[in-house]
């Protein structure tokens, strides 16, 4: 057996900076969130090579005094924590006190600090671990940080450093990040001697929105929707990109935690459950989000680079977030850039106001709108629930005010059988028929279901399934949520449940596997949608095949009375598989088409 024996400091340094350092961009990382913490208002970072060379950090922050500049290049050295009860409340961006001793071991180091007051500034270096005496230098307030040659002394580490040019974009990106963490800060960012970034501080929540457009696009804005929702102590605000504005990479998600980027399964969850009903399949949405709590309630501690973080009330968290965004995107009906403002409640904080008509209890027709389809959906949907089909009821279209124009204005013609084009106060609408009625008729079939009761349906021969102990808990303890939306599962062991029932919407689906999943996210999760989906699903295809079909002639009334109901119908800007029901096409493109006004 080999002698136990303390490792020396440098070497526990060096394996720090393993976890901590992994590439040029986790130097920047570090260095700009102490900047942070210090209070600064102004950042600049300069990188040559891609970071192999150089990466220097300045800011304008409270600056460190001559006396704590060895400390701060110690091992768990901090002022930003002091007790256990300061770890359970962190609210700075770094407080392991590692990342400089880290850096420091595995490169050529230089920390130039001045505190604002006093006459002048200290310089220290550490050369590889090796620490030299601090020395007067010249710096305004604040510091500046110099990390040269990293991995000089590592060559395993050096060799797993990229091309110049990707590692330098992995420290564009992250600087995109922190500039969106901090809106009220000055970004500036060069590399070999040249500006590459500068993000001005905003004030103000238009000059933020500028940011985010500088830094997802300029389209984003146009095409996002504002959110500021608060309930439970929690607070979600930011913006989120409209359904038909998805992307083909989830590279555009930026989720903050109290002000720090996270990637949490929790909250990809969510966002993926509130996209489902509206997002193409294989798309993903951008979003730029700011969660605040408080912070006893989440755990920062759960990873050396802080990437992750740990919900204490992980259910609330999911629910809270998934509500939040659901709501704000029934809200994009076709017509309207916009949801309307929000209003207060005493209960619920801030939350967006719903304009959309009331359901029609235990009534499943199409009102205002009867476009003769051939197959109809609600009747067979009224049959599955067991309640008598009921007649197709047609009223009248609703008129508009005198002067006032609705947001998808008139019909003026049928191009080819597949196309409603209309006038509005802006221009021309162009309207994919056979999409938007296949939405309204699917909202209509989902509002049908959620205020009549289930039919389940019972299994001639009860299923016993084996699951692991963590789902059949879960099993035991949501059996009655499980049986409101029909299916009957019960724990017959350890490891093993039986099922009974299952909701007659999804006779024929495969038993087991729908019960896996279900008690997956359960487990996982304390809630689970996938029920719901699957119905959705099914309800989504007699939409489609309930809906008018391409090729079929309508007239004027019924072309304004597909309008009216899209302006009406949740979600209507786009059809159950994500794709856009409607188009603008406003004066000025017209005029440029037909190059009016040259």
């Amino acid at each position: 057996m080999a002698v136990i024996r303390p490792l020396s400091p440098e070497l526990i340094n060096q394996i720090a900076a393993g976890e901590v350092i992994d590439r040029p961009s986790s130097v920047v990382k570090e260095l700009v969130e102490n900047s942070l913490d210090a209070g600064a208002t102004r950042i600049e970072v300069d990188i040559e090579a891609g970071g192999a060379r150089l990466i220097r950090v300045r800011d304008d922050g409270g600056g460190i005094h001559a006396d704590e500049l060895p400390l701060a290049v110690a091992a768990h050295a901090t002022s930003k924590i002091g007790s256990f009860d300061d770890l359970e409340h962190v609210a700075s961006m770094g407080f392991r006190g590692e990342a400089l001793a880290s850096m420091s071991s595995v490169s050529r180091f230089a920390l130039v600090s001045r505190v604002r007051g006093e006459d002048g500034a200290f310089r220290i270096e550490v050369d590889g671990g090796r620490l030299h005496a601090a020395r007067p230098a010249q710096h305004p307030p604040g510091s500046s940080v110099e990390v040269r040659d990293l991995f000089y002394n590592v060559p395993a580490r050096k060799k797993f450093m990229r091309a110049e040019r990707t590692e330098f974009a992995h420290i564009d990106d992250l600087l995109k990040s922190l500039a969106l963490a901090r809106s009220s800060v000055e970004f500036r960012l060069g590399h070999n001697g040249k500006p590459v970034r500068v993000w001005k501080a905003a004030r103000d929540e238009q000059a933020q929105l500028q940011r985010v457009a500088e830094v997802l696009g300029e389209d984003f804005p146009a095409q996002s929707l504002r959110i500021d929702h608060a309930a439970a102590g929690l607070h979600l605000s930011g913006w989120v990109g409209l359904p038909t504005a998805s992307r083909a990479q989830a590279d555009a998600q930026y989720f903050y935690v109290n002000g720090r980027l996270v990637r949490d399964r929790i909250v990809a969850h969510a966002v993926r459950q509130a996209y489902a009903d509206v997002l193409f399949h294989g798309r993903h949405p951008a979003f730029v989000l700011y969660l605040e709590l408080d912070p006893a309630g989440v755990d920062v501690n759960v990873h050396p680079a802080k990437h992750e973080v740990r919900f204490r009330e992980q259910r609330l968290v999911h629910d809270f977030l998934f509500r939040t965004l659901h709501e704000a995107l029934a809200q994009t009906r076709a017509g309207l850039g916009t949801p309307p403002a929000p209003e207060t409640s005493p209960a619920a904080g801030h939350a967006y106001a719903s304009s959309a008509p009331a359901s029609w209890p235990g009534q499943f027709s199409q009102s205002r709108l009867s476009l003769g389809t051939r197959e109809s959906p609600m009747a067979e949907y009224a049959a599955l629930l067991g309640a008598p089909s009921p007649p197709v009821a047609v009223a009248p279209m609703p008129a508009a005010e005198e002067g006032e124009a609705p947001p998808l204005g008139y019909a003026i013609a049928q191009l080819k059988s597949i196309y409603v084009l209309a006038e509005n106060a802006h221009g021309l609408v162009l309207v994919d028929m056979h999409a938007a009625h296949e939405r309204i008729t699917y909202e209509k079939l989902k509002s049908g279901r959620a205020c009549s009761n289930l039919r389940s349906q019972m299994l001639l021969v009860p299923l016993s399934i084996a699951v692991s102990a963590k789902e059949a808990a879960a099993a035991e303890e949501h059996a009655e949520a499980l049986a409101e939306w029909g299916l009957e599962l019960s724990r017959s062991g350890p490891a093993t449940i039986v099922v009974r029932r299952i909701p007659a919407l999804l006779e024929g689906a495969d038993v087991g596997q729908l019960s896996r999943d279900v008690l997956s996210e359960l487990a996982q999760h304390g809630s689970s949608r996938r029920l719901q989906e699957l119905e959705n699903e099914l309800l989504s295809t007699m939409a489609c095949h309930g809906s008018v079909r391409a090729g079929r002639r309508l007239t004027l009334p019924e072309m304004n009375a597909l309008l009216r109901e899209m302006e009406a119908t949740e979600r209507s800007g786009q059809c159950n598989h994500g794709r856009p029901t409607w188009v603008q096409l406003g004066l000025a493109e017209l005029d440029r088409l037909f190059m009016r006004g040259r």
